[in-house]
């Protein structure tokens, strides 16, 4: 036997978090057919049953002002779910039961969740629940989606409806057609349900110390940057031991694997592929993932103590003007240390649109491996503040680019019909609850290594396909042999065949840059182990710096820093974008559009530079 569910619930209401907690790893990720909204769907098994539960997308109504409220509204008309379980919000009931209200008008069946009941006692509120599914008709289940306990009665209550199903016994909001007239009257509906359900101890707010300090214009903004960069820290140590696990797996494999199939007379073409590539795509996917849990544990901490509500509160309005919420705020941040952690981050934004468009922004930031390798490359052919005025040239290059990429992608991801201001009653500080923050970070780290390991292999194979070389001579490669034929178009860009082809593989991984220019300035090493190899791989910069000067001007250097600081961020971060936005075409467009904007940048830099250089 099987039945469907449908849950239903505003952002941040704990949905997703019950949807994992349900269908654990029996779950598929995609989109809805013909729209890029993310489609959740899993099963769990209980008492024999097998239930297909289905995580609609969270949205704020069913007004269908948005794609996300759309598709909710359409598949819960469509009956495909035989019972829909709606989750509110118990510490802020009043403003989230008007998602119910918009339900009401369907007459379909129900049952009402009433979560983070542990939070609405923190703050001195009391639901009467017998009361409430007195006046509403259908089961209401008060519940904590942490808890693990809980998770029982849920699941037996879902059975018991799915034999009798209830529906709202209360009439629906008259409907208005004015918007301002009908919101009043659905509040006036919720209202009229809530009274004599809900009573407050302590109906006096008080803010506290820390609250008034996160409030103010400037120093709370200053407080949120701190903390964001504090976690980015955090999540670092938590990747150390996942770092230093992938960083053993290529040292390891490489000779012995390299040894038994040289005497087998395996081809070295196979060779490479085996002891080198696919031990080092191994380590660079096992890192990612350590970084990813670490992102994912910072992030549950935060959002749990109601951080990222006050950091949403400081950067809203000056984020609106990239048709962002305040929340993109904390990926933006984090992407600062890493565009990868940026990506993942992007989960505590709305809607997919909202999602995406962070993404897309994120990837303007530069990362931390930019740092490590710009001043060293520009150091070669600048003095000390000349390399200084070329940080800040890349610095307001980088908010060009985002206000570029608002303007480029935000009517499509973000239509100006769905764009409101953002409304927001600031949860009150609790306890995070630890073993439920890491057995999220965890499956959602497992989940990120399995989906990006294939996508991570397959690019890695392209680029070995172009990058090989039976001797190691980068002269005998592909990529060699394609880079000299193209040189007169990527000179008109600014970049040599040399510096093309470092070009071409910080797009593989930023770290290995200085090792790809000192295979093709100085001949030390292969191609592949420049890249592959790029943290084991010493780099003398006098002795690189001293080659490059002689065979390249520094308007080419120039530009070939900014092409490489606004090229893709590395090939693991597309495929986290890509495993993140489950769209392939979005991917694409952004990578594209980050591509010629690096070509871009790099022709009117060079060009400009050869003027006074």
């Amino acid at each position: 036997m099987t039945g469907s569910i449908a849950l239903l619930g505003q952002p941040n209401s704990g949905k997703s978090t019950i949807y994992n907690n349900l269908t654990g790893s029996r779950q598929h990720v995609g989109n809805w057919a013909g729209k890029t909204v993310e489609k959740n769907e899993g099963s769990f098994t209980y008492n024999g049953t097998k239930y297909i539960v289905t995580d609609l997308p969270g949205s704020y109504g069913l007004s269908g002002n948005s794609d996300e409220e759309i598709i909710t509204t359409d598949f819960i008309r469509s009956g495909q779910s035989e019972l829909t379980v709606v989750l509110v919000d118990a510490s802020q009931l009043e403003r989230s039961m008007f998602m119910l209200a918009e339900f009401a008008r369907m007459d379909k069946p129900a049952m009402l969740i009433l979560n983070m009941m542990d939070v609405a006692e923190g703050m001195g509120k009391e639901i009467d629940t017998k009361a409430l599914e007195k006046k509403l008709g259908i089961p209401v289940l008060p519940f904590n989606a942490t808890d693990t306990k809980d998770y029982d009665k849920l699941k037996k209550l879902i059975a018991e409806e799915m034999k009798a199903p209830h529906k709202l016994k209360i009439a629906a909001p008259a409907e208005k057609a004015d918007v301002k007239a009908d919101s009043k009257e659905k509040f006036k509906w919720v209202s009229e349900i809530l009274e004599n359900v809900t009573r407050t101890k302590d109906a006096i707010y008080k803010m506290s110390k820390f609250d008034r300090l996160m409030t103010r214009p400037v120093l709370g903004k200053v407080i949120c940057i701190a903390v964001v960069l504090l976690a980015f820290v955090v999540a670092m140590l938590f990747m150390m031991p996942f770092s230093g696990v992938g960083q053993m797996i290529p040292t390891l494999l490489h000779d012995p694997i390299e040894k038994l199939l040289t005497s087998w007379n395996v081809h070295p073409w196979i060779i490479s592929i085996f002891s080198m590539m696919l031990p080092n795509t191994l380590s660079f996917t096992l890192s990612m993932a350590g970084f990813v849990f670490g992102v994912n544990i910072v992030f549950g901490f935060l959002e749990e103590t109601g951080f990222i509500a006050r950091a949403a509160y400081q950067f809203d309005g000056l984020l609106s003007k990239l048709g962002l919420q305040g929340k993109a705020i904390c990926p933006m941040l984090m992407g600062c240390g890493c565009t990868i952690g940026g990506a993942c981050g992007t989960r505590v934004m709305d809607n997919w649109g909202q999602r995406m468009l962070a993404m897309s922004i994120v990837w303007a930031v530069p990362c931390a491996s930019i740092w490590s390798i710009i001043p060293v490359i520009s150091g070669m052919f600048f003095s000390w503040w000349q390399t200084l005025l070329v940080c800040v040239g890349i610095l307001v290059y980088v908010v060009i680019t985002m206000v570029v990429v608002s303007k480029f992608f935000c009517k499509k991801l973000v239509p100006n019909d769905t764009k409101s201001g953002m409304i927001m009653e600031l949860p009150p500080y609790h306890k995070a609850h630890w073993k439920h923050i890491f057995k999220e970070a965890a499956y959602k780290a497992w989940d990120i290594f399995r989906r990006a390991l294939g996508t991570v292999t397959l690019v890695s194979v392209i680029f070995y396909v172009l990058s090989f070389s039976s001797d190691g001579n980068v002269n005998n490669s592909l990529i060699y042999r394609v880079g000299t034929f193209i040189e007169p178009v990527t000179k008109f860009f600014g970049m040599g065949w040399q510096t093309f082809m470092a070009f071409c593989s910080g797009a593989f991984a930023k770290e290995a840059v200085l090792g790809t220019l000192n295979a093709v300035f100085m001949g030390n090493n292969s191609l592949m182990e420049a890249t592959f190899f790029s943290q084991a791989t010493s780099t003398d910069a006098a002795l690189l710096g001293s080659a490059m000067t002689q065979m390249i001007s520094p308007a080419e250097a120039l530009a070939f820093m900014f092409a490489t600081t606004f090229n893709i961020p590395c090939i693991m971060a597309l495929s986290t974008t890509y495993k993140e936005s489950h769209s392939l075409k979005w991917t694409v467009r952004v990578a594209l559009f980050y591509i010629c904007n690096a070509l871009i940048v790099s022709c009117v830099v060079y060009h400009v530079a050869n003027l006074f250089m």
